[in-house]
C-alpha cells in the first residue's frame, strides 16, 4: 500500500481538491530527497577536508608498524599535533570546551594523572585511595548542592551518588534507575520520562538505549520549561520529570521549583540536569545573584547531575550523579552473583575506569577551594554581563531569554549562521542552535583573560557588518547548519550526522 492508498483508507472520503493538493506534494518528496542527498553529499566531501587536516603533514597508521616507534619520535608528533591545536583555545577562542586551562593548574593535573596513571576502581582491594577519592567528591559535591538542607528530614534519605565519566553518562544512569525503579515499585512496563525540548540530548539518548518514551513538551517566551504543559503530560507510565539547571542551547535555568513540587505530588522522580550550572550556581548565589532553588533543598528533587569537568575544573572525564536516596541509587548499580568469573559489581556502565581521572578531580577540588570557586565564577559572570550588555547594542542581533553566563543570539534580519560562519574565519568556535536558530557562547575561565571579551565584541560586529554586506555569501559550516534547519525530513538530518561520525572515524 503505498502512501495515498494508506491516506484514503484511513480517512474514507475527502475533499477531492485537498486530496489532489496532498497527491501532488507527496510526488515531490522523492524528487527534495535526491536533491537534498545531492547536497548534503557535497557537503560531506567539502567538510572532510576540514576534518582531517593532518593528511598530507603527518602520517597515518592504518596498521600496527612492524618495528615500534621510539618514545622520542611519538612524543614529537604528538607535541606537534598539540602546538597546532592548543592556541585557539589558550587565548579563549574557544565556546566552552576548557573550562579552566590555566597552565600552573593544568600541569598539577597531569602530575595528579601520573601518580594514578595504573589505577582501576574496579579493584577496590587493590586501589583503595581511588574509593576514598571517589566517595569524598560525591560528598563535597552533595554538600555543595544542598545535601545539609536535605539529609534525615525523612526516613531512609541521605543525598548519595557515584562519580560518572561525563554528563551523558550521569543522565543515562540516572534514566536508567527510574526505568527500573518505575517497573520495580510501580509495575510500569511503558516508562515515559517528560522533558523540554531545550533539555539536553542525552536524554533523548537514554530514552533510545533504554526503551524509554521521552515525551517533549515546549519552552515558553523566556525559553523556560512549560509547567502547565508538564503537569497535562504526566501519565500512569511517568517515572520522572526532567528540568535544567541551566539548558545547554540557552543557559537559562527552568522552573525547577514548581515542576520538582509537581513531581513529588505525583509521586514520580524529578531530575535537575546541572551538568553545566552544578559548579556555578551555589557560588553565584553566594555572589548575590537572583538564583532560583534548584538543589536538594527542594524537597521534590530526587536526583542531580552536576559535571566535575566542566566549571569543577577537573580533567575531562568526570561528573557526578547523585540521588535523595540510597535505595533510588541502588537502581543504577548492575550486580551478578551466578557468573563463572566470580561475584561481579559495578556502579556505572563501565567495568575497568581510569582511577586517575577521580584522583585529578579530587585534587581539583581540593586546590579551587570555595574562596577559587568563588572567585572563578565572579569573573565568569561579569565577563558574560559586559557582553551581554555590548551584544544588545548590535541592532541586527537579539539576545535568547535571559541568561546568566550561556549567552544564545539570533537576528531576525540576517542568517545568523553566516554570521558564525564569519566569526569562525576569525578563529572562533561557536555553537550553533535550532529552534529557533541561534548561536551561542559559553564563558569559561578563558573568557575572562585580558581583551577577549572586547575582541569577542569586536569581532561579532565586523562579522555582522560582512554578512549584511554580503547576504548571499555561501560556505563552511554556515551551509549545513542552514540546510539541517530548514530539512523537512527530520531523518535525513539525522543521516547526515551519522555520514558526519563515519567521516571523523576515516584515517
Amino acid at each position: 500500500m503505498d502512501l495515498m492508498e494508506f491516506v484514503m483508507t484511513k480517512l474514507g472520503w475527502v475533499n477531492p481538491r485537498a486530496l489532489a493538493w496532498l497527491e501532488k506534494r507527496l510526488k515531490r518528496i522523492p524528487v527534495v530527497r535526491r536533491r537534498i542527498e545531492r547536497e548534503s553529499a557535497a557537503m560531506m566531501k567539502d567538510m572532510e577536508a576540514s576534518l582531517k587536516p593532518y593528511r598530507d603533514e603527518f602520517a597515518a597508521y592504518t596498521r600496527i608498524p612492524e618495528a615500534g616507534c621510539t618514545h622520542g619520535a611519538i612524543l614529537a608528533e604528538m607535541e606537534a599535533l598539540k602546538e597546532k591545536e592548543e592556541a585557539r583555545w589558550k587565548e579563549g577562542f574557544v565556546s566552552g570546551a576548557v573550562y579552566h586551562g590555566d597552565p600552573d593548574h593544568i600541569d598539577f593535573m597531569n602530575q595528579v594523572y601520573a601518580i594514578h596513571s595504573q589505577s582501576n576502581p574496579l579493584h577496590a582491594d587493590i586501589w583503595p585511595s581511588i574509593t576514598k577519592y571517589e566517595s569524598e567528591i560525591v560528598a563535597m559535591t552533595a554538600e555543595m548542592l544542598g545535601s545539609s538542607d536535605a539529609n534525615g528530614k525523612d526516613p531512609g534519605e541521605e543525598i548519595c551518588g557515584v562519580v560518572s565519566s561525563g554528563g551523558t553518562e550521569s543522565i543515562l544512569l540516572a534514566m536508567k534507575a527510574y526505568r527500573d525503579w518505575g517497573r520495580e515499585v510501580k509495575g510500569i512496563r511503558k516508562p515515559e520520562i517528560i522533558a523540554a525540548t531545550s533539555a539536553h540530548a542525552a536524554f533523548e539518548k537514554a530514552a533510545e538505549y533504554f526503551q524509554i518514551k521521552l515525551v517533549k513538551i515546549p519552552v515558553n517566551g523566556d525559553f523556560r520549561a512549560d509547567v502547565r504543559a508538564a503537569k497535562k503530560a504526566i501519565t500512569r507510565n511517568t517515572v520522572a520529570i526532567i528540568g535544567s539547571a541551566p539548558s545547554f542551547p540557552h543557559g537559562v535555568i527552568d522552573p525547577i521549583e514548581e515542576l520538582s513540587e509537581i513531581a513529588r505530588r505525583r509521586g514520580i522522580g524529578f531530575h535537575t540536569d546541572a551538568c553545566l550550572g552544578g559548579f556555578i550556581l551555589p557560588w553565584a548565589k553566594q555572589l548575590g545573584y537572583p538564583i532560583p532553588a534548584f538543589d536538594f533543598s527542594l524537597p521534590g528533587v530526587t536526583s542531580m547531575s552536576a559535571d566535575t569537568h566542566k566549571y569543577g575544573y577537573a580533567a575531562k572525564g568526570t561528573s557526578v550523579i547523585l540521588y535523595r536516596s540510597q535505595e533510588l541509587r541502588h537502581y543504577q548499580y548492575f550486580a551478578t552473583s551466578d557468573w563463572p568469573g566470580g561475584l561481579y559489581c559495578s556502579p556505572t556502565f563501565a567495568g575497568s575506569r581510569p582511577g586517575a581521572l577521580a584522583a585529578a578531580c579530587w585534587a581539583a577540588m581540593l586546590a579551587m577551594g570555595k574562596q577559587g570557586y568563588l572567585e572563578a565564577a565572579k569573573k565568569i559572570l561579569e565577563t558574560a554581563a559586559w557582553i551581554k550588555g555590548e551584544m544588545a547594542s548590535i541592532p541586527e542581533l537579539y539576545i535568547l531569554g535571559d541568561p546568566l553566563w550561556v549567552i544564545a543570539f539570533g537576528s531576525k534580519s540576517l542568517d545568523i549562521f553566516q554570521v558564525m560562519e564569519a566569526m569562525g574565519k576569525k578563529g572562533w568556535a561557536l555553537n550553533g542552535l535550532f529552534s529557533p536558530p541561534a548561536v551561542h557562547i559559553c564563558i569559561t575561565l578563558r573568557h575572562t583573560q585580558p581583551g577577549v571579551d572586547e575582541r569577542f565584541i569586536e569581532d561579532l560586529k565586523t562579522s555582522v557588518k560582512t554578512v549584511k554586506a554580503n547576504p548571499s555569501s555561501r560556505g563552511g559550516l554556515a551551509p549545513v547548519y542552514g540546510m539541517a534547519a530548514r530539512m523537512p525530513f527530520r531523518g535525513m538530518v539525522s543521516d547526515l550526522l551519522k555520514r558526519y561520525l563515519d567521516v571523523l572515524y576515516k584515517p
